[in-house]
């Protein structure tokens, strides 16, 4: 019976491992598989080596969080159907101004859109008409592109659904959506400003392009259905403020709505949510659990410790999130290191410190991946070198401004308490 148990227990790690290199590398070598394909061929392994029963699997997938990221991606699909994000990335790209405002105009729109809708889909949709619209003008896609990237990344830490490591932070924390919008806006609008200022001053005498202007596809502007999504957020963003239905309810009675349409069909809805996400989630729900209940999880802690890494610390939980999300990428680093946090204090951390990290490397965020391959679409270049340039310094200094906010923060509670 022990020999048996050892070796579940052997079988467990082994796919836990296989699981969490592909995070590492996007792929398995070999394969053509990529993350969300490797965390749902990791929980079918599980399943068919009877590490878990089926009816264990689906009681460890956390619908709560799949259920609001399922729910918000049906209202962002009817702002993208509605041409909502085409109107304002030509807006702010046609506004009369000279580049560093403009940038700072891109940034801000960037920050505040993926606050409250989740950032991957607001740089999906934008890139390619802010490119197009930089390059009619004469002006260097490149630092407007990049500064979205950032400023997407940055502003989506502001809330509990700008991305989905937020999202599983807030309903596995139970942490409420007000109190976490304001603890987390100082430092995000700071950290704003400051990116703003890097990109400016490494943009000097790199504002101007002359090449021909491309033409992006683009969705055409339709009012009713963008004032219907507007208006469908508004009211899910009140009810996640005032009521006290869950949030997975209100974002999925939102997502309802949406579906409720004489004219656009369910198959154009459904076409434009990231099953891909939600497949990568519900993969590592499995995983994660089977792990822990195969105490792997607690013997990854203990030799942490051993190692002299006290992730009860404020600074070694910022440390070791912040160069997990870079390894792995951040919802793997979430998971992981969430049990690890159990206090609202370090749950603030975990969100901030995950999500400014996705702003290194070109890697490090799904949202600069989107960004540079949209770009690439229109022979715009984004280098993971170029990237880095712009994305050290920004990631430096608001980790600065996160880690200076977090500490003021924790040293006020310590004095009340």
């Amino acid at each position: 019976m022990h020999c048996l148990r050892t070796m579940m227990q052997d079988f467990v790690c082994a796919v836990f491992a296989v699981v969490y290199l592909g995070m590492l590398l996007g792929r398995l070598p070999g394969l053509a598989v990529n993350r969300a394909g490797v965390a749902l061929l990791g929980a079918v392994a599980l399943l068919g080596g009877g590490a878990l029963t089926s009816r264990a699997a689906w009681n460890a997938v956390d619908m709560p969080t799949m259920s609001l990221l399922f729910g918000l991606m049906l209202v962002s699909a009817q702002l993208r159907l509605g041409g909502f994000y085409t109107l304002c990335a030509r807006r702010i790209a046609a506004a009369a101004l000279g580049p560093r405002a403009l940038l700072l105009l891109v940034m801000a729109a960037g920050a505040g859109l993926s606050a409250l809708l989740v950032n991957d889909i607001v740089c999906l949709a934008m890139t390619p008409i802010l490119a197009e619209g930089c390059l009619k003008r004469g002006l260097n896609p490149i630092p407007f592109l990049i500064g979205l990237a950032c400023a997407a990344n940055i502003g989506s830490a502001a809330t509990l659904i700008g991305n989905p490591q937020n999202m599983l932070i807030g309903q596995v924390g139970g942490l409420p959506f007000g109190a976490f919008a304001l603890d987390c806006l100082p430092p995000v609008i700071v950290g704003l400003v400051a990116a703003w200022g890097v990109i400016v001053l490494l943009s000097r005498g790199d504002w101007t392009l002359e090449r021909p202007a491309l033409s992006a596809p683009a969705v055409p502007f339709r009012p009713w259905p963008s004032v219907k999504g507007c208006l469908l957020l508004g009211l899910a963003l009140i009810g996640f403020l005032a009521l006290p239905t869950p949030r997975e309810v209100v974002a999925l009675c939102a997502g309802g709505f949406v579906l409720l349409s004489r004219r656009t069909e369910s198959r154009a809805v459904f076409a434009l949510v990231d099953w891909q996400l939600l497949l990568l989630f519900l993969g590592l729900f499995v995983v994660n659990h089977a792990v822990a209940q195969a105490g792997l999880l607690d013997r990854m802690y203990a030799f942490v410790r051993v190692s002299g890494v006290d992730l009860a610390s404020p600074v070694w939980l910022f440390a070791v999130t912040a160069a997990l999300s870079n390894v792995i990428s951040n919802v793997p680093a979430v998971m992981l290191l969430l049990p690890a946090s159990p206090t609202p204090q370090a749950r603030l951390l975990l969100a901030l410190a995950s999500t400014l990290a996705g702003n290194l490397f070109l890697l490090g965020s799904i949202a600069n991946l989107i960004v540079a391959e949209q770009a690439a679409n229109l022979g715009i270049n984004i280098t993971w070198r170029r990237h880095l340039r712009f994305g050290l310094p920004v990631t430096l200094v608001t980790f600065a401004i996160a880690g200076g906010w977090l500490w003021l923060r924790w040293e006020h509670l310590l004095v009340a308490a």
